[in-house]
């Protein structure tokens, strides 16, 4: 053996050796327990558990092409910009002890090495609530067809306004549950006036339109229309549950009602739905308010076979608002989200930019440390889609597509998570003078 090519091996021998050491119970279960297990169990998200050595094993090929692909676990922000406290990216030396384990026949290794049965909160991952709220009735799914986005109105019965730590929506039938919108509505509000308490009912058509251009000024949904109407949690496979800050909370007004936006899709069998949200109460009155709101622009259209059409919104900021999170949402022919600031100077600076949005897993991206947008600065959301037959989710690439609420059609929303004070009127974020706002109907519908 050449003197050269001997040296390269005893250099190589020790990560041989390691590797070759790497078992499931000494190394990879401590990543399955930190990294996986939250979806990866009975009763969540992912298709199969992770929780034992027998439960992983038939899955080690699987598991080293998804990781080595970082394909799992799903994580699609940038993070050339901006840092994000959830981010679920396995490090690289993760990533290589899962893959030595798989290569080399997935050794289980010494059971002593084990650690024990991660536990876990049963039925929630904020503890127990102090209050339940379901759909208030039981729905069948159809087994067949299309299934309009179906909207059920709660009242809340709260007495009293409500502030709010942590928020957590969850499905009764996942088979079925695509994914869940939640929102709430202050008393006296028209949104959602087509629905009514106790039933479940589906929007109605959109009167047509005049198209208008789909680059330019955008709106904030439950803004522009008084901030009467509010998203407060959202279920999506993977997704987390609401938690805010130290210090900081969601208001729920009282005799508030929630709604539920379902979004079902048929498994060719009726199946039975009763959804719910589990609320955890602040125990101290807080100093920042946390409000969701999401820039739109519903006056998009994407042309027949266009594999990179671009539709922009542009919102102005009227109030100083602190930033905290974004959660990008388009339908199938999403491909890309960016959210920049643009400040009172002019400088810009990109929060959040998502090159590979996956309608499949909708992510929530929460920034390590708040950033602080001052009055005047306008933000502006970017999206990308790709309409063109090299989509294979795309239903119809010869279609013009606008804005709706259906798979095939599609929306520019760039929801975000505003911390304010807890004194100020929402409203004011979207307009000087609230009573300027205006209140877009087909928006507030949707």
């Amino acid at each position: 053996m050449p003197f050269r090519i001997l040296l390269a091996f005893l250099a190589a021998l020790p990560a041989l050796v390691a590797a070759s050491d790497v078992t499931f119970n000494k190394d990879v279960l401590p990543i399955l327990q930190n990294r996986c297990q939250g979806c990866h169990r009975p009763g969540e998200a992912a298709p199969m558990p992770l929780l034992t050595y027998q439960e992983a094993r038939p899955w080690a090929a699987a598991m080293r092409e998804a990781v080595m692909t970082r394909k799992m676990p799903p994580w699609h922000a940038d993070p050339a910009h901006g840092k994000f406290m959830n981010d679920r990216r396995l490090s690289q030396a993760e990533i290589d002890t899962i893959s030595s384990w798989a290569k080399n026949g997935a050794p289980e290794g010494d059971p002593k090495d084990a650690l024990p049965a991660k536990q876990f909160t049963s039925g929630w991952t904020i503890g127990k609530p102090d209050v339940v709220i379901d759909l208030g009735s039981d729905y069948k799914v159809p087994a067949n067809g299309k299934i309009d986005y179906t909207y059920f109105v709660v009242p809340t019965g709260f007495k009293e306004d409500k502030w709010i730590e942590k928020v957590e929506v969850r499905p009764g039938a996942r088979a079925v549950v695509h994914h869940i919108v939640l929102f709430a509505r202050v008393p006296g509000s028209k949104a959602f006036s087509f629905a009514k308490a106790g039933e479940g009912v589906v929007a109605p058509p959109d009167s047509p339109e005049p198209h208008k251009p789909d680059k330019g000024e955008g709106a904030f949904f439950g803004l522009n229309d008084g901030g009467d109407t509010e998203m407060i949690g959202v279920y999506v496979p993977g997704g987390d549950a609401y938690v805010t800050r130290p210090g900081q909370a969601r208001l729920v007004k009282a005799g508030s009602d929630l709604i539920f936006q379902m979004h079902y899709t048929a498994k060719g069998k009726e199946i039975v739905d009763r959804s719910e949200v589990g609320f955890v109460f602040a125990k101290e009155p807080p100093k920042e308010r946390v409000i969701n709101t999401f820039v739109l622009n519903p006056d998009m259209h994407i042309p027949p076979e266009e594999p990179n059409h671009e539709v922009d919104a542009t919102v102005k900021l009227y109030e100083d608002v602190k930033v905290q999170s974004f959660f990008p949402h388009m339908h199938v022919r999403g491909k890309a989200m960016e959210y920049t600031a643009i400040y009172p100077n002019g400088d810009r600076q990109i929060l959040c930019n998502v090159p590979r949005y996956d309608f499949n897993w909708q992510m929530t991206y929460q920034l390590e440390q708040p950033i602080l947008l001052p009055k005047g600065s306008q933000i502006l959301v970017q999206a990308y889609y790709d309409n063109s037959p090299n989509n294979p989710a795309n239903p119809d690439p010869k279609a013009d597509v606008y804005w709706g609420e259906q798979t095939w059609e599609e929306m520019l929303a760039g929801f975000m998570d505003f911390a304010v004070p807890v004194n100020l009127d929402p409203a004011r974020i979207a307009a000087p003078d609230k009573t300027a706002a205006v209140a877009d109907a087909k928006v507030n519908a949707n």
